[in-house]
């Protein structure tokens, strides 16, 4: 089988290919070609590689012949045994004939031999000539002598060649560096950088933008540009396309998207923006740090030191600048561009309030024109920019209704892919007979709708639940949730994405465009247009709050949200807000300031009063007896007296965060419940009086001052149970250890949780288990060495396995220690009970070389010590090992991998400048 990583541009024309792999598969295939190849596509070259091995003696196959001929170079990996197959050495003949009659590129990469025997036909080459010769020889079929006797001739002057030719050698030198000299090779001299395809959007009328940023990219200065427009014009698509156009001639580069509905959502996202940002910048995986403050430093002095290319996407507010890039500025030649609606908005941020603040340039994207629009409409539908024959009418009809709006071609166009004119006739008919406005927002919405209405009934509600509440949201957690409210899950939202009605960002959350999630709702909304009460779901803050303080909950209502902490965000009303609003010309301005500082005065006394209610929000349960079918409900920072009795008994998920009492009420109805999400409350204990909750899959207590969790017995169907920055924790049940579903544990940062459960391993389905920061890591580590006197134990017994040596469970495939001060002393002799952990991270802990319980994963494919300022040597990790970071260890000084690995893993030691 052959890995294609990319289409090519022109859907007619053949596959064509940046680069074809020529090499010796049982020579190079698992180590140096699997690195060479995940290093090309990483830069975004399109590389062909053979899976398959064919024995001595067979034919180059049709498929080969194509790709050499269709790619525009070639890399031959010459190694020991190349010579001895046939098929290297018709690839070799072909690769050369292409390179006479184009200008196709061949760069040889010398492994482990010597161009003088490749060219003289010495050692293991000779050999292998020898041997075709002896073969060709015993042939008593004269026409396949004959022509054996050309190939070999042939193959003879192939080797002189390429052994002539200059190339890479990578006899003695580090494989890593080898690559990356190859990756830029490849890349200068096919000029990627001025014609990449791969991932770049293809963008339709846009050639003026394209060349003005171009330009203003190529000026020395430090710069922001700010490219506005209305939502869905092609501000995020132009800002990739010129980010994937220009980041390699940066130092370093990041694109941030979605920040403004990002920040909307939740109420804690403009840290882990931070991180994102903080982690491209310095290249970094993973960056522990949860001070929003000491974030913004960190990137501030990234940013002086390095010149960066960043892309902030969505930007709604100048605060969220001020957060994410600070008030220092950035290194010479270093560039920003900033996506908004705003246009205003970039220079209020506290950088252009600096003594020198940086160059601002304005881009205002506008609609495209007619021609434009037929030709985006057709690539979507057709793959290319002319409408088929016979299309041609309907194809200009349905691009003017667009109203050139970038967005909405799109999504009509895709959803009129490989339907027949006809089809396309019937759409416009349906278009026109609704009787939309021509409003440009109406378009959208029009456009939008039609591949909405394609899909099923159940497609639809789970399009209008997932729009209304889990955009953002992990996609397993969804499913799980969802599932349980009756819905084809996996299938559903499968189909979204195929629809490009959904996508799954890079953290396996639902992304959803921001017009799409508008349209969602607003089909919510006109179920009711004054009503919300009357409505299946109601996600905005100030309609729930009206609705259950007016008692006027229905039986229509599946889903509602009410965060109190947001109401009061989207109700802080500043002076910035108001200067948007009023804007006054040069010769009145006098005039405007005086009635303005009235309008102010009576503005700041009417939002006291009207947002008085949010300080304080209390609620009666008996708001919500009514809805009988509600299974979705966000009730955060909101207190609420009364019987819970009446509670809607059919609840799949509910978050409460900022619970006001200290336990779980006992008449709460929880039988149905999937998720349950209790975060930054009062709860000290789950509950007085333990029930059992058959349905439970999912149980957050993060950040709440519970003390103990105990009476797991009556969770039997948990697979998640996050207790992140517990502080007042200090006890975690051993029943535990009856949870056979769970599949992800989260400690992390329970700092007086002395005792970890050593019941845990008994879970056979746990995947993650997360000890971060956790007090009780280090004496749960300690407790491994010794397990036969715990196995007795009576008090604990029936949750341990029989043997001390399966005491974590073989499916732990993610286990993090970081920050636990863990020694080498700490950890046992032997961790081969964990047959199958991928990643381990043991970043922050004073050890000082590699513990030895670490070799014996067989199958752990990265390691994270950084920031381990004892680690001196990390010497001989399993050789399945593909990935090591030991960023920032300062006493690093040496690493070793086993003998039996072909290649090292990839290796990120910044900061270990010593290292030998």
């Amino acid at each position: 089988m052959a890995i294609l990583t990319e289409l090519p541009e022109e859907q007619e024309a053949a596959v064509t290919y940046d680069v074809f792999l020529s090499f010796r598969g049982k020579d190079t295939r698992l180590g140096f070609m699997d690195h060479l190849y995940q290093a090309l596509v990483n830069e975004n070259i399109s590389t062909f590689l053979d899976e398959e091995e064919v024995e001595t003696g067979e034919e180059l196959k049709p498929e080969l012949a194509r790709a050499i001929k269709s790619s525009r170079a070639s890399i031959i990996v010459l190694s020991k045994n190349y010579a001895s197959s046939t098929w290297c050495l018709d690839e070799l003949v072909m690769i050369l004939e292409q390179r006479r009659v184009s200008d196709h590129f061949v760069l040889p990469i010398f492994y482990s031999v010597e161009p003088t025997n490749i060219r003289k036909h010495e050692s293991t080459f000779g050999e292998a000539l020898f041997e075709h010769k002896q073969r060709i020889e015993s042939e008593k079929d004269v026409e396949k002598k004959t022509q054996g006797a050309r190939k070999l001739e042939m193959w003879t002057k192939g080797l002189t060649e390429i052994a002539d030719l200059k190339g890479k050698d990578a006899t003695g030198r580090r494989e890593t560096v080898v690559i990356e000299e190859v990756v830029k090779e490849i890349s200068t001299r096919l000029e990627l950088h001025l014609q990449r395809r791969m991932r770049i959007p293809h963008l339709i009328g846009m050639d003026n933008s394209i060349n003005s940023i171009s330009s203003w990219l190529k000026r020395g200065s430090s710069e922001i540009l700010t490219i506005c427009g209305m939502p869905g014009i092609g501000k995020t698509t132009l800002a990739k396309h010129m980010y994937l156009l220009h980041c390699h001639e940066f130092e370093t580069s990041s694109f941030v998207e979605a920040i403004g509905r990002r920040c909307a959502e939740h109420t804690f996202s403009l840290l882990d923006l931070q991180k994102q940002l903080l982690g491209d910048i310095l290249k970094k995986r993973k960056i522990e740090e949860n001070n929003a403050d000491m974030c913004t430093s960190k990137v501030e002095k990234a940013l002086s030191r390095k010149k960066t290319f960043l892309v902030l996407d969505d930007v709604d507010n100048f605060e969220q600048l001020d957060v994410l890039i600070g008030t220092k500025g950035f290194h010479p030649g270093g560039k920003i561009i900033v996506t908004t609606k705003d246009g205003s908005l970039t220079e209020k941020c506290s950088l252009f309030r600096m003594k020198f603040p940086p160059k601002h340039t304005k881009h205002a994207l506008r609609v495209l024109s007619d021609t434009e629009s037929v030709k985006l409409l057709c690539w979507h539908a057709f793959g290319n920019n002319d409408p088929k024959k016979g299309y041609e009418k309907e194809a200009q009809q349905l691009a003017e209704y667009c109203g050139g709006h970038p967005l909405a071609l799109k999504v009509l166009g895709s959803s009129l892919i490989n339907k027949d004119a006809s089809i396309w006739s019937d759409v416009l008919e349906m278009l026109e007979a609704k009787g939309y406005l021509t409003d440009v927002q109406e378009s959208i919405q029009k456009a939008l709708q039609i591949s909405f209405d394609s899909l099923s009934g159940d497609c639809k509600e789970l399009f209008k639940h997932i729009a209304c509440f889990f955009v953002g949201k992990e996609r397993e957690v969804t499913e799980t949730i969802l599932k349980e409210c009756g819905f084809p899950t996996s299938y559903g939202i499968n189909k979204l994405i195929d629809r490009c009605l959904l996508t799954i960002g890079g953290r396996n959350e639902l992304r959803m465009h921001q017009l799409l999630q508008e349209m969602g709702r607003d089909l919510v909304r006109k179920e009711s247009p004054e009503k919300p009460w009357k409505r299946s779901r109601v996600w905005k803050h100030e309609e729930s709050l009206d609705l259950l303080k007016k008692d006027k909950g229905t039986q229509r209502i599946q889903g509602l949200i009410l965060d109190t902490n947001l109401l009061r965000k989207e109700h802080n009303f500043k002076d910035d807000d108001v200067n948007k609003i009023f804007r006054a010309d040069q010769p009145i301005q006098m005039v405007y300031e005086f009635f303005l500082r009235i309008w102010l005065f009576f503005a700041r006394l009417l939002l006291m009063l009207s947002s008085s209610h949010c300080k304080k929000v209390e609620l009666r349960t008996d708001a919500l007896r009514k809805m009988d079918k509600l299974k979705l409900l966000q009730l955060n920072h909101v207190k609420i007296d009364g019987s819970y009795k009446n509670f809607p008994k059919g609840l799949r998920w509910l978050c409460m965060h900022g619970f006001h009492s200290k336990f779980i009420p006992s008449d709460l109805p929880m039988e149905n419940l999937v998720a349950l999400d209790m975060s930054y409350s009062n709860l000290t204990q789950l509950w007085k009086k333990p029930k059992l909750l058959g349905s439970l899959k999912i149980l957050n207590l993060s950040y709440c001052k519970i003390v103990r969790v105990e009476g797991f017995s009556w969770l039997p169907a948990l697979e998640r149970l996050i207790l992140i920055n517990c502080k007042s924790l200090v006890h975690v049940c051993e029943s535990i250890g009856g949870c056979d579903g769970l599949v992800i544990l989260d400690l992390s940062y329970c700092n007086n949780l002395s005792n970890v459960p050593i019941s845990i391993s008994k879970l056979k389905k746990i995947k993650r288990l997360s000890l971060n920061g956790c007090l009780g890591a280090s004496e749960f580590l300690m407790r491994m060495k010794d397990m036969e006197s715990y196995a007795s134990s009576s008090s604990i017994g029936e949750f341990l396995p029989k043997t001390p040596k399966s005491f974590l469970v073989p499916s732990l495939v993610t286990l993090s220690l970081i920050g636990n001060n863990l020694s080498n002393e700490s950890f046992p002799k032997d961790f081969s009970s964990m047959s199958m952990l991928k990643t381990l991270y043991l970043n922050k802990n004073p050890i000082d070389s590699l513990p030895d319980c670490v070799r014996s994963l067989s199958k752990l494919e990265e390691l994270h010590v950084g920031e381990c300022w004892m680690l001196k040597s990390v010497l001989c990790p399993p050789p399945t090992i593909q990935y090591l970071w030991a960023d920032d260890c300062p006493s690093l000084i040496k690493i070793t991998f086993p003998q039996e690995m072909s290649s090292p893993p990839f290796l990120d030691n910044f900061g270990a400048e010593s290292l030998s």
